[in-house]
């Protein structure tokens, strides 16, 4: 069973992307690159034994690549490995 410490969940709203399917690609791109990146924020929360609920909402107007989607949520994780780290240091 995987840990259940780190939840990840994206939307697309329907004002910019009316049709469903440029909404499922948005999701879709985007979950795979957080899947694809998600190993070390993954580790730091465990080690700082928390728990992080993450929830992406895509407010862009084009639909994206797969570099810019990968491009994106790197530099958003890399945030919040930056945050973890400096909760962990505060609680200790």
């Amino acid at each position: 069973m995987p840990d259940s410490r780190l939840l990840f969940g994206v939307a697309v709203g329907n004002r910019n992307f009316k049709k469903a399917v440029d909404r499922n690609r948005i999701k879709r791109l985007t979950r795979e690159a957080y899947r694809l990146q998600k190993l070390s924020l993954e580790q730091k929360v465990v080690l700082a034994n928390k728990q992080l609920n993450i929830f992406f909402i895509y407010i862009g107007k084009e639909l994206p690549d797969h570099l810019l989607a990968k491009e994106k949520t790197a530099l958003i994780l890399n945030r919040l490995i930056k945050v973890v780290d400096e909760n962990t240091v505060a609680d200790s």
